[in-house]
């Protein structure tokens, strides 16, 4: 199986005309060079990322425009204009060059949702340098291996983070994290609260000693389209993390395309991405997405039902927000709070609506286009990976809202090609499940996993070859409609039949009672496995005997007497990544006494003690 030269030959002069928008410095004459499994999109040509999302918006018309307002869950408040975003990226820039930081570096930034943060990225790559963004909420073991792995020498961080109203000290997670590194030469910390930290001299520097207070210019370095923007750690079910890079030419051209044909950001939108910087919804679509397109966004530091549950209907009130993208999983939580926070607030403003990081059930979607888009606003539900680089499936602005159908992701982009198949790689019929591979090279396709290219091959491109494999289970019904169906790794086999999680929780989380819900096989002498789930049941619902029944009749009834709970276990809360997915084998592990593996990517490693403490009394009582 090889990629379809004249498929690919096809999209040519789409990602032509696409990548011509860029402010290159040298404009690129070959658009694709593909030698499997690495595509070298605009291959010839230069630019600079720093310059598209900053320097063609401050030097120009835009530069008084605000790029970000900010705001912390004790109602500080910032704004930058793009022109103030200039200059601190610059004076970021600056102070990195004068530590060395050059082509070729890799700089760790270990720090919270602040604007200080999104100009150091951006400062980063001026210098034509790669950075990983390491989520505020990682362990110290989490930070070094990733410190580690790229031979960073330069980490940049915070004295604090705020979640909750909890000070997590970030400055000292990473003195533990480099207690013994043997690439770390200098440490930058933005001070946020005077004397909360430990400085070593010579290593460590305060923002405020070195970051100039004068205007600084550094010319941001023209780089070839294929120079390494960013590293971004991300886990499959089981494993080390991978380091997933990407380029800078193609990975812009295709960030900016993709947001442009799916929320239609413009000059007038108000924009709110949910997703933390840690993440690649926060690279995409925080960052060098809605930068490059110089649109207004808003940055929230803090957790989304904190200092109470209508806190960020009340940000969209108050900045009028036009469009809005976040997770399942959050609203998951706002469902359980009830309707009444949402209803105290004027969301009158939005326009349209998005939804990243799971499948999205229907009764989520309905609860979300009703209460949240009050009936109004269409839903962009996208399908995409950290690997993908940007949204594959999703509805674009073509397609009226009358033709969106809650829980499908709808269809690919411009320029994909999708296939569902079977275990040996023949399309199946409409209404089949299948594996998603995708077809044809696309711009915003990784370069690879980070010093392992041959970790990439077997991961993504052995089992299909030719193809790139997703890892996830899909269907399209008889319009052509592509719903996903969780992870092809995430499978119960069951007396012989195969059944994905995600159809196991659609079921449960159906019923009226229950707001989330994970599904996980464990060893059965007999049927191979059994089915447990777990679940979160609605705010203020204390869940009994009656309740589980419930919960077995309808499996029962929805999927087949075979597939039977052996037990249903209510919880307050499920481990999961930043992005919303469900660690399922972290349960399973527990569940059957094994060792849980990698937990890096964790929603928040710092409560890990609690998680471990709450697993092991749900342990006692199925074991």
């Amino acid at each position: 199986m090889i990629a379809n030269i004249k498929q690919v030959s096809m999209y040519e002069n789409l990602w032509r005309e696409q990548g011509k928008k860029l402010p290159w410095f040298k404009p690129f004459t070959r658009v694709l060079d593909w030698q499997e499994p690495v595509a070298a999109w605009f291959g010839d040509g230069e630019i600079n990322a720093s310059y598209a999302c900053v320097d063609v918006h401050a030097l120009g018309e835009r530069k008084n425009k605000i790029a970000f307002y900010w705001e912390d869950e004790k109602g500080n408040s910032l704004s930058w204009t793009y022109l103030k975003l200039y200059q601190e990226v610059n004076r970021i820039s600056d102070v990195l060059k004068r530590f060395g930081v050059k082509q070729g570096d890799v700089v760790v930034i270990y720090m919270p949702m602040v604007l200080e943060a999104i100009a150091t990225m951006l400062a980063v790559v001026r210098l034509g340098a790669t950075h990983t963004v390491v989520f505020s909420g990682f362990s110290s073991q989490a930070l070094k291996d990733r410190i580690d792995d790229t031979k960073a020498r330069v980490v940049v961080t915070a004295d604090m983070g705020l979640r909750r109203g909890k000070v997590i000290k970030l400055k000292d997670i990473v003195d533990a994290a480099i207690v013994d590194s043997p690439t770390v030469q200098t440490v930058l910390v933005l001070e946020r609260t005077q004397g909360s930290c430990t400085m070593k001299a010579g290593r460590d520097h305060f923002f405020h000693d070195v970051v100039s207070r004068e205007d600084v210019y550094v010319a941001p370095l023209p780089v070839v389209s294929t120079n390494p923007l960013f590293v971004l750690y991300t886990s499959g079910t089981t494993g080390q993390p991978k380091g997933i890079v990407h380029g800078t030419g193609g990975y812009l051209t295709y960030a900016r395309s993709a947001l442009t044909w799916t929320f239609g950001l413009n000059d007038e939108s108000i924009y709110w991405c949910t997703a933390d910087l840690g993440w690649i919804t926060g690279h995409s679509c925080v960052v060098y997405g809605p930068l490059q397109l110089g649109v207004s966004q808003i940055i929230y530091e803090g957790s989304p039902d904190f200092p109470h549950p209508g806190r960020w209907w009340e940000l969209i009130e108050k900045y009028k927000v036009t469009a809005f993208y976040t997770s399942p999983t959050v609203l998951r939580m706002f469902m359980r709070f009830g309707i009444e926070w949402v209803q105290r607030h004027n969301l009158s403003s939005l326009q349209v609506l998005g939804s990243v990081g799971e499948v999205i059930n229907p009764q989520v979607w309905k609860w979300y286009h009703e209460v949240i888009g009050q009936g109004r606003c269409p839903i962009v539900d996208t399908w995409w990976q950290t690997e993908t680089g940007c949204f594959m499936i999703a509805p674009t602005l073509d397609r009226e809202e009358m033709s969106l159908k809650p829980g499908s992701a709808t269809f690919p982009l411009p320029g994909i090609e999708p296939e569902i198949v079977d275990v040996h790689g023949k399309p199946v019929p409409f209404g089949t499940k299948g594996f998603l591979v995708i077809k044809t090279p696309w711009p915003g396709m990784s370069l690879g996993v980070f010093g392992d290219s041959e970790r990439f091959k077997q991961v993504y491109w052995s089992k299909f070859p030719g193809w790139y494999y997703t890892g996830d289970y899909a269907m399209r019904d008889k319009e052509g409609y592509f719903w996903l169906l969780g992870r092809a790794d995430e499978v119960l086999n069951i007396a012989g039949h195969r059944i994905g999680t995600a159809e196991v929780e659609s079921v449960v989380v159906a019923i009226d009672e229950i707001a989330e819900a994970a599904a996980i096989g464990v060893f059965d002498e007999l049927k191979g496995e059994a089915l447990v789930i777990f679940a979160i049941p609605r705010q203020g619902l204390q869940p009994g005997e009656e309740l589980k029944i419930k919960v077995v009749q309808s499996v029962r009834e929805h999927i087949g007497a075979f597939v039977t709970p052996r037990g249903v276990y209510f919880v307050e809360k499920l481990p999961k990544t930043r992005s919303g997915k469900i660690m399922r084998r972290l349960l399973k592990a527990v569940v059957e006494g094994n060792q849980v593996g990698d937990v890096s990517t964790l929603e928040d490693e710092a409560s890990m003690d609690e998680v471990r403490s709450s697993f092991n009394e749900l342990k006692a009582a199925i074991l």
